[in-house]
């Protein structure tokens, strides 16, 4: 029998370690420890990052990819049996006939729906399709900001600099280069459709810095970025009037046998399916973090369980850099409740200090994202300096109360109102009290490899946001997802708009590519009872049940 035990505030055994951090506070201020060369990088993320682990990851075995390393998680979710069965989809029947479907309803869907419309495809001739609701994504989780290289003394090719080292040079440059060009178009655009980003007296953009950025050019609204800037996104598609499918995920792609040619979808709730046959075919589902890599907890939201992945593969678009996984350093790791949730970056960028269990620092706190995660790992698990929670979790303090102390009384509950309410429910007020962070899945830094316009190498097939491969190498930095969202889901738009343009019929709709892929699952020895997308996670049983409340066994 389990009993609840709900604990408000820290408890005793953690505040023994918080006299510690306040009595040190005064001395750190001003004094960090200097970011690390690549040198010290490289053996950090060799000795502690997830991605280089023993175990964790393994060749895919069938698809245009094979060969390819991939987590263990995803190469489950490719190495999976269709959940369709042929013999039960009657394709016939044609519930929708556009010119241009959009998969997904965060950020880059929505984006690539206005700017197909700006560019000559009529509102009634395309359709959104979202899992949830539209506008359930990581889009509207992000918190911290938007990078653009929009003030004179910051250019394009500096962030493109920043972005290549930060993804350890083995971002697809030509892709990479399309972001930075355009972060100052995209900024611009924001602005144009009403959204609220933090601005100075005189009216220009506040610009932060973040992780591995050597400018100020993260633009933010408060700790709530992404939620404002899909917003107005959002807002200006239903203001056109763009039709829009909710709760009916896709669960297999239709194919001529050259080229992409509408979706087959299932409905949530009416237990359905839906065939919708179209010239062009955005692909936007967003990452993987449901999926719970290595067993981390995750900052992603309910219906990220990398669908995209195996929609694509399977009707054969290559995949690039599926082995790799961001970890955002810090994500919430008390109270029980939070776990996982997120942290945002800029808490740190605003003066916040990563400490140990003795308030002593220990890495500088804005090296790029996958440096800083091992470092905090290593602090825990190798030096033992760790500040352990009454769930047996280890931690770090992000010792908060720097902020108003830098910034002068108030600022906390004006720069961060989000992480304000999120802690207060629990008792924790940051603005006096440190809060305890560890690692967390955040993001999938690889997925269906793109070129600059959003193409895959499937004929009408193009893809934008998270689900990609290619931009952010093996690591992404702060800030570059919103902007990754926003850049490629109008590019998208543009291209599918552009290819429509150039098709007279519509192609034939079939689901022969799945015999082949069954094919090779059989070969390679895959048992059958493994099937994917997932759509949802299972979060029954007592693990899940622990991870969400404090339940003492």
């Amino acid at each position: 029998m389990a009993t609840l035990k709900l604990i408000n505030g820290y408890p005793e055994s953690m505040r023994e370690s918080i006299k510690k951090v306040e009595e040190t506070r005064a001395g750190r201020i001003g004094k960090l420890p200097e970011p690390m060369s690549l040198d010290a990088r490289k053996d950090i993320l060799d000795l502690c990052h997830p991605d280089f682990a023993e175990g964790g990851k393994r060749e895919v075995k069938v698809g245009v990819s094979k060969g390819i390393l991939a987590t263990n998680e995803v190469a489950d979710l490719l190495e999976a049996y269709p959940l369709v069965d042929k013999e039960d989809v009657d394709l016939s029947k044609v519930d929708y006939e556009v010119d241009l479907l959009v998969i997904g309803g965060g950020m880059a869907g929505t984006g690539a729906c206005i700017l197909a419309n700006d560019n000559g495809i009529p509102a009634n001739k395309m359709l959104l399709v979202s899992k949830l609701r539209h506008g359930d994504s990581n889009s509207i989780m992000a918190q911290g900001g938007t990078q653009a290289a929009d003030r004179p003394e910051d250019s394009p090719t500096r962030h493109f600099m920043d972005a290549l080292g930060g993804g350890h040079f083995t971002n697809k440059k030509d892709v990479l280069k399309a972001l930075c060009e355009d972060g100052p178009i995209a900024m611009k655009w924001m602005g144009e459709l009403g959204v609220l980003l933090d601005r100075e007296p005189d009216n220009t953009f506040t610009e932060l810095l973040g992780g591995g950025t050597s400018r100020r050019r993260m633009h933010a609204a408060k700790d709530y970025t992404g939620l404002e800037e899909l917003r107005a996104m959002k807002d200006e598609f239903l203001s056109r009037e763009i039709p829009s499918l909710e709760f009916y995920p896709v669960v297999e792609l239709l194919s001529d046998g050259k080229k992409v040619t509408g979706a087959l979808l299932w409905g949530l709730e009416t237990h359905e399916y839906k065939v919708v046959r179209a010239k062009a075919t955005v692909l936007a589902t967003g990452g993987f973090g449901r999926l719970h890599i290595r067993g981390f907890p995750t900052s992603n939201h309910y219906g990220a369980t990398g669908d995209g992945l195996a929609l694509a593969y399977r009707i054969g678009a290559k995949l690039l850099d599926t082995d790799t996984v961001q970890y955002h350093p810090t994500g919430a790791a008390y109270p029980q409740q939070l776990i996982g949730q997120l942290i945002t970056e800029k808490i740190r960028s605003k003066g916040a200090q990563p400490v140990n269990v003795n308030g002593e620092t220990f890495v500088y706190p804005l090296e790029p994202r996958d440096v800083e995660a091992s470092s905090f790992i290593k602090e825990c698990y190798i030096n033992n300096l760790g500040v352990p929670t009454p769930a047996g979790m280890m931690g770090i303090w992000l010792d908060t109360p720097l902020i108003n102390i830098i910034h002068g009384e108030g600022a906390t509950d004006k720069i961060f109102p989000g992480m304000v309410r999120m802690f207060s429910r629990f008792g924790i007020d940051l603005a006096n009290d440190p809060i305890l962070i560890f690692p967390t899945l955040h993001y999938q830094n690889g997925g269906v490899e793109t070129d600059p316009e959003c193409h895959t190498n499937i004929e009408g097939l193009y893809v934008a946001g998270e689900v990609t491969g290619g931009v952010h190498g093996k690591n992404r930095l702060m800030g570059n997802s919103t902007l990754d969202c926003i850049v490629f889901g109008r590019r998208a738009g543009i291209a599918a708009a552009k290819y429509i343009k150039s098709q007279s019929e519509y192609g034939k709709l079939s689901l022969d590519h799945l015999d082949g892929y069954i094919a090779e699952l059989k070969d390679a020895g895959v048992q059958s009872g493994r099937v994917s997308p997932m759509l949802l996670p299972d979060y029954r049983g007592r693990a899940a049940l622990a991870r969400m409340i404090d339940v003492v066994w």
